[in-house]
């Protein structure tokens, strides 16, 4: 019998594998990437203007970057509610939410950094 786990492992080759994680840090990279997400993790819908005052150091013009950014690679939703003024709202994606887990064992593999 086939575990349920190896019939969902994908094989990977080293090139493959290579390209994947590069392709996926591509997509977090950002000076302000990381800090929208955190901010959005756990199913916070956020205003631009909530952003804005989350994330006070960052320009208008470069959150708007980050923001078509992530929303372009799939990791955050837009959506434009048709009022007057118009409401924008930030959420993430479900794909965007499922990068929580990678980010949490990213920090716990920083945290256990040996001492140099």
């Amino acid at each position: 019998m086939t575990d349920v786990k190896d019939q969902d492992r994908r094989s990977y080759t080293i090139a493959t594998a290579t390209d994947g994680v590069v392709a996926a840090l591509r997509m977090i990279d950002g000076r302000w990437k990381l800090s929208i997400l955190f901010h959005l993790f756990g199913g916070h819908v956020l205003r631009f203007s909530e952003l804005e005052r989350a994330i006070p150091e960052v320009s208008q013009k470069m959150l708007t970057q980050q923001l078509r950014q992530l929303e372009a690679d799939g990791l955050v939703r837009r959506t434009i509610h048709p009022e007057v003024p118009p409401r924008v709202e930030y959420a993430l994606t479900d794909w965007g939410q499922a990068l929580c887990p990678a980010l949490d064992a990213l920090l716990a593999w920083q945290a256990d950094r040996p001492a140099p």
